[in-house]
């Protein structure tokens, strides 16, 4: 019975960290901030790790993003490096794969966020 209690507490605190980390006002942008800086910084770089597939599904994609899924990230980094010094939103489907997304490009030295709820929060919200 102590071993399972112990097991459950490693992997709450697990648990916990992880979304403690994705929290973290620094690596995370709401859909708001993402179309304010989509108007105001020409140099934002939006990343959609979604597949190609769901890029012409239902909920479309946004204008010049670029597209490496979630599964090929870590192997196509080297694609990003000439926007290093810029920020970029990573976005997907609900906000799940470009967690991860955002922490494989922290990771590398890269200025990523994370667009909380992903396209389908963008398509909620309508452009001024």
């Amino acid at each position: 019975m102590k071993k399972i209690y112990i097991f459950l507490m490693i992997i709450l605190s697990i648990f916990l960290t992880t979304a403690c980390a994705q929290q973290n006002p620094e690596y995370v942008m709401t859909v708001d901030e993402l179309k304010k800086e989509m108007e105001e910084n020409p140099n934002l770089v939006i990343l959609d790790v979604r597949t190609e597939a769901e890029l012409v599904g239902p909920l479309g994609k946004i204008d010049g993003v670029i597209n490496i899924p979630i599964q090929l990230l870590a192997n196509r980094l080297n694609e990003l490096e000439p926007y290093k010094d810029k920020d970029i939103a990573v976005i997907c489907r609900t906000g799940n794969r470009s967690t991860t997304g955002t922490e494989i490009l922290v990771e590398n030295g890269y200025k990523a966020r994370n667009v909380l709820g992903g396209m389908v929060a963008y398509n909620k919200v309508k452009l001024p």
